[in-house]
């Protein structure tokens, strides 16, 4: 997420409200072929050179698609526009806002998955969103066995056979949730710490010096095929208000100021203009 010749604008302005952690979703089978141009339009040359290396379309769209929706939410809460954003990268691959922008206090994270990206924004507090698809084939519970915590491979293996793979999404959206937003990442071994269900609540090992009563966790199925969770450190000030939503191609195409890219595509093709 380079930054080039880029300088900051310095019309941002903050109207998400403290203690409001907003998160938003899209379900990609509803967007039209035609809207993934002019979402690449968007991104910056980094992004741009990164959406072109992935081999197969369906990956190259939920890249773009994450990235275009959170630039129209910062938009929305941050005010500049969707294209004037830019991004650092944590040792761990977490992004922030670029210091330059000096909005420190705008956490944002996001997650894609076959059909479906998600994004939050909150003020002031770490933050981690993963969305799964329950339908991606793959050996779960072995998975489960190598790498979880104990007791939750023990709630796996009681489980009914046809909710397995509901709780297991449930386990590992939460768990990629939480290293996300502690920035860690797959660093944090994901056998230090549980959680228990069908009530959300974590316990830590104590190799992670971490306390169940600095999170709050929120799990939700946004599709009839997806599993999102949100991750938020609040350090112990009590729980923020989660507003999750579902988000539409047509509010992106606003947000990102993209809805009329393909009248103006279609005169400069007409009129013989290049580089489109």
């Amino acid at each position: 997420m380079g930054s080039g010749d880029w300088q900051p604008q310095s019309t941002a302005r903050l109207t998400l409200p403290p203690g409001i952690a907003a998160v938003w979703w899209l379900d990609l089978a509803t967007v039209p072929a035609h809207r993934w141009a002019a979402w690449n339009t968007v991104l910056d040359a980094e992004e741009q050179a990164r959406a072109a290396r992935f081999v197969r379309d369906s990956d190259r769209q939920q890249y773009i698609a994450a990235h275009a929706l959170l630039r129209g939410m910062l938009h929305r809460h941050g005010g500049l526009d969707a294209r004037s954003w830019r991004f650092i990268t944590g040792d761990h691959g977490k992004p922030s806002l670029h210091p330059d922008h000096r909005l420190d206090r705008l956490r944002f994270n996001i997650s894609h998955a076959p059909n479906a990206v998600a994004c939050g924004l909150v003020l002031d507090h770490p933050i981690g969103v993963d969305i799964e698809d329950r339908e991606r084939p793959g050996g779960h519970l072995q998975l489960a066995d190598a790498y979880f915590a104990p007791a939750e491979v023990a709630q796996l293996h009681a489980a009914p056979d046809a909710g397995k793979n509901t709780m297991f999404f449930l386990f590992w959206t939460l768990k990629e949730a939480y290293i996300k937003a502690t920035g860690a990442g797959l660093s944090t071994p994901l056998d230090q710490f549980a959680f228990h269900a069908p009530t959300v609540r974590i316990h830590f090992e104590p190799s992670l010096a971490d306390h169940d009563a600095a999170w709050q966790f929120h799990t939700l199925m946004p599709t009839t095929r997806h599993t999102l969770s949100i991750a938020i450190r609040h350090g112990g000030t009590g729980p923020l208000t989660i507003l999750p939503r579902a988000a539409n191609h047509q509010e992106v195409d606003r947000l990102t100021n993209t809805g009329d890219y393909d009248v103006n595509l279609k005169s400069r093709l007409q009129s013989g203009e290049t580089g489109a």
